[in-house]
């Protein structure tokens, strides 16, 4: 196994995000992959810069998420972080990409606008599904070589100049498509072989395959999600791609200690015990014999319990096995607004982001 299939070299608790500046955010459909891209681009943008929050897959889910109206196709800031740092968000879409495109290379805007109109655009990107690829993840890219004053193919930008931003966060496609999504060379090598959208695909290729782009994995303490994030991270380390942190999301506190938690697992809690307890806690109003018909029920919810953390902490070390860091981010109860993002953030500052 190579270096870059090991991932970054960089010891210490920020080895997944050192020296990045493209984070792309994957995860199995259920696995909050949107609510970590964007806690994750407000805890990048808590140093003080400007962050860039993009979004390829067209359902505006960043906009859900913050309450906002649907986003247009536009660069626009949406979050105030600490320090003076802000995360703007673009809902990407891959005929608005396209219009920008040809504007941009050959001036043809109208021309653009007349083959949306026919319906050219969404006929291409049907039967050449890589072209939408190439867009989106041009559009993330170019980004990402920015330089502040410039736009885009600007020539007179110094090229010693700060970036327009000082990371890029990809809310990516789910885990079992981002291999595809990713290895846009490989995509478009049946379309163009050489030409203006082969030149384009290489170019993206150059910032995805480089040390500044990292792949994280979003995915819960459960079999499904732990599965796909390992057949996932196989994909990525076998294009040659820098693999991340496992986000580990919606984590849940155990109840118990140890002890507490075998003896629950195994069935061996002393009711008569715990309806004691429910006495105490003046539960005392309840018919005869309704204290011992409680406790049982309790015994076994907590027994449930139980089995879950042991279940959890199994997949939690297969995932540990993977060989790249784990951040742990808490289940939420009551859904995720601004506050809850902003406690978000933090734990993945706290766990190496910030760094």
């Amino acid at each position: 196994m190579n270096d870059r299939e090991q991932g970054p070299r960089t010891s210490g608790p920020g080895a997944a995000f050192a020296g990045a500046r493209l984070h792309i955010v994957t995860g199995k459909g259920g696995t909050g992959k949107t609510t970590a891209a964007t806690a994750l681009a407000l805890s990048l943008a808590s140093r003080g810069g400007r962050v860039l929050l993009v979004e390829v897959e067209g359902r505006q889910g960043v906009a859900t998420l913050l309450g906002s109206p649907a986003l247009p196709y536009e660069e626009r800031e949406m979050i105030s972080a600490p320090n003076g740092g802000s995360v703007h968000v673009l809902a990407a879409d891959a005929e608005a990409a396209l219009l920008e495109y040809l504007e941009m290379f050959y001036g043809m805007r109208r021309a653009g606008q007349a083959l949306t109109r026919l319906g050219a655009v969404d006929f291409a990107t049907t039967i050449a599904p890589g072209l939408r690829d190439v867009l989106l993840t041009g559009k993330a890219t170019e980004a990402v070589r920015r330089r502040a004053g410039g736009r885009r193919r600007s020539t007179d930008t110094p090229a010693d100049a700060p970036f327009h931003y000082g990371a890029v966060v990809m809310d990516a496609p789910p885990t079992g498509r981002i291999a595809q999504f990713l290895n846009v060379n490989s995509e478009v090598a049946g379309l163009a072989r050489v030409g203006p959208i082969r030149n384009h695909a290489d170019r993206v290729m150059e910032v995805i395959r480089s040390e500044q782009t990292r792949v994280h994995f979003v995915t819960l303490l459960e079999e499904m999600p732990a599965q796909e994030t390992r057949d996932g991270i196989a994909e990525i380390r076998g294009m040659g791609l820098d693999v991340g942190a496992v986000v580990v999301n919606m984590v849940s506190p155990p109840l118990l200690d140890g002890a507490g938690l075998a003896a629950a697992a195994a069935g061996e809690l002393d009711t008569a015990e715990l309806a004691a307890g429910l006495k105490a806690a003046r539960l005392d109003t309840a018919r005869t014999g309704e204290h011992e018909a409680l406790a049982a029920d309790l015994a076994e919810e907590v027994r449930a319990h139980a089995l879950r953390h042991l279940l959890e902490e199994r997949v939690r070390g297969e995932l540990e096995g993977l060989g790249r860091p784990l951040v742990e981010l808490p289940r939420l109860e009551g859904g995720v607004d601004r506050d809850a993002l902003s406690h978000l953030a933090r734990g993945f500052a706290e766990q190496g982001a910030g760094q």
